[in-house]
């Protein structure tokens, strides 16, 4: 078994694992959305409606924000 070989196993088995992650992550979110955690269509929307004055797509209460009073 010379290095391409294992180059060619690692490629497939790569594939295969990105391959379910990438379904993982797509039922993840079909489930979240599913249950009511969050509405991935007004994510959507962001590039559509990026005003200045638009609402903000979640409105997180002020003790949840990241944003401290250091950075004014």
């Amino acid at each position: 078994m010379d290095i391409r070989d294992l180059q060619g196993y690692a490629s497939f088995f790569m594939t295969i694992f990105l391959v379910v992650m990438l379904y993982g992550y797509i039922i993840h979110l079909y489930r979240s959305e599913k249950k009511g955690e969050r509405d991935y269509e007004k994510y959507g929307n962001i590039a559509l409606d990026d005003e200045v004055t638009s609402t903000p797509v979640e409105d997180k209460p002020a003790s949840q924000r990241e944003y401290k009073e250091e950075n004014k």
